[in-house]
């Protein structure tokens, strides 16, 4: 009787998982379970190893298996550029475009009044600090365009007015976007945005 409470146990956990309902996440763990030793096994020792060895970069909040990550330990990335993101998501999301060659500071959200979420929750005093011991030249603000993103990226500014420069990601149309299907905020970003041709 234990094996379908312990089915159920791993059916419950997965069904937290983001983007995992109670439904997808039973097939998962039918399927997990149907390939033991191709995929739950190695799962399991992954996940094993990951929740012995993961932790957050002592500089700028990343996720990684030493106390700094290997982007706060490269000399290359050192060019003075910072780029601030509310999540380590979004700083993974910067680095699968290839873009960025710059180090990062991760905020762990953004402020919000009705959540009760101030600078001293966010890691916006180690930001200040790192402008001040660091050779930083530029705040690059990569913060989603949402109330409580735009009121951080504003607060932020304002901390650091006169001290760093501090620029913003452009916002507006998508790549391959059509502007009937835009909302009137993007369309408007995307006016305010507009570059020569």
């Amino acid at each position: 009787m234990s094996a379908p409470n312990d089915l159920e146990n791993l059916i419950d956990l997965m069904a937290r998982l983001p983007g995992l309902g109670p439904r997808s996440a039973r097939r998962a763990v039918l399927h997990l379970v149907k390939k033991r030793a191709l995929t739950l096994i190695p799962l399991a020792d992954a996940i094993a190893r990951v929740a012995e060895t993961a932790r957050e970069c002592l500089n700028c909040g990343n996720i990684g298996t030493t106390d700094l990550c290997p982007i706060c330990e490269s000399e290359k990335r050192a060019n003075g550029e910072l780029c601030v993101v509310e999540d380590v998501a979004d700083l993974w999301a910067m680095e699968r475009a290839a873009v960025f060659k710059g180090r990062y500071h991760v905020l762990g959200g953004t402020l919000s009044a009705l959540d009760a979420i101030g600078p001293a929750e966010l890691r916006i005093p180690k930001l200040i600090d790192r402008v001040t011991t660091e050779s930083i030249s530029e705040i690059i603000l990569a913060l989603n365009a949402t109330v409580d993103g735009q009121t951080t990226a504003h607060y932020i500014a304002d901390q650091l007015e006169a001290r760093v420069k501090v620029t913003t990601l452009a916002q507006g149309v998508p790549i391959g976007g059509e502007l009937d299907y835009l909302d009137d905020g993007t369309i408007s970003a995307a006016l305010r945005a507009r570059k020569t041709v």
